[in-house]
């Protein structure tokens, strides 16, 4: 996968994508992040990015010249179909970021990230250039560079090839619409706090259905609105309801 970031600050990248995953997904080949400076499109000797609001208003708005320009720069080196490259803006107004998204957005070859800064971005860059909006939650940034990481970081781990185990993906919090259950190590007992004994007792089915449970029941306290959505057995429904007047021990 190829990721393009425009971005008005590219040195906050580099301590991220050159450590853990990232590191070795970008040494085996398996994704390629290309940073660029949206002032690197400017014309003016002080290399302006943003100006102000038409009409008042606080704070600076970046202009559409220098973001128009830097994606066409790219799209000159990239020879896709329609539809083959989402060309995304990270910015307060756009659709939550989730775990479905990230799934959805690992099936392209391309992605490119547009950090917005300041007050915001010129509109005409959301109505003629932008293929999607993603926010990652519901408060303010001083700029879209940590969005766009964290977009990168869930999505790049997803990658065939990226993580160690791809068993490992399954489990996640979100993948089946629950959070993950609470896990454990060595040693067994420690400062008088002792593992649940079932995942001791090498019994799999045991440990399986003690973890679907765990998961339901740690869903249900933190957020139990998942649990609309999650799809679970007759048998689990009626978990939840006694999960609510009688929680499980740990």
């Amino acid at each position: 996968m190829d990721i393009d970031i425009l971005t008005l600050f590219p040195q906050m990248f580099q301590g991220p994508f050159s450590t853990g995953i990232f590191e070795r997904a970008i040494d085996h080949g398996l994704v390629s992040i290309n940073l660029h400076n949206i002032r690197d499109y400017t014309y003016d000797k002080h290399h302006t990015a943003d100006d102000y609001a038409y009409g008042g208003g606080a704070g600076m708005i970046l202009k559409p010249e220098p973001i128009f320009e830097a994606l066409e720069s790219i799209e000159m080196d990239v020879k896709l179909e329609a539809g083959d490259m989402p060309i995304i803006l990270l910015t307060p107004q756009g659709r939550l970021f989730s775990q479905p998204i990230a799934y959805e957005l690992s099936k392209y070859s391309r992605l490119i990230l547009i950090c917005g800064h300041y007050e915001g971005v010129d509109g005409r860059v959301a109505e003629h250039l932008v293929t999607d909006e993603i926010s990652i939650g519901d408060y303010v940034l001083s700029g879209g560079e940590l969005a766009a990481m964290v977009v990168v970081d869930a999505v790049v781990r997803l990658l065939p090839g990226v993580l160690g185990s791809e068993a490992s993906l399954q489990d996640d919090s979100h993948v089946a619409g629950l959070l993950e259950y609470p896990q454990y190590t060595r040693p067994a007992v420690y400062r008088e706090w002792s593992v649940p004994e079932v995942l001791l007792s090498g019994n799999h089915a045991q440990v399986s259905k003690w973890r679907r449970e765990q998961a339901i029941q740690r869903t249900l306290e933190r957020r139990p609105e998942l649990l609309d959505k999650a799809s679970l057995s007759l048998e689990e429904r009626r978990l939840v309801e006694r999960l609510l007047t009688s929680p499980l021990d740990k």
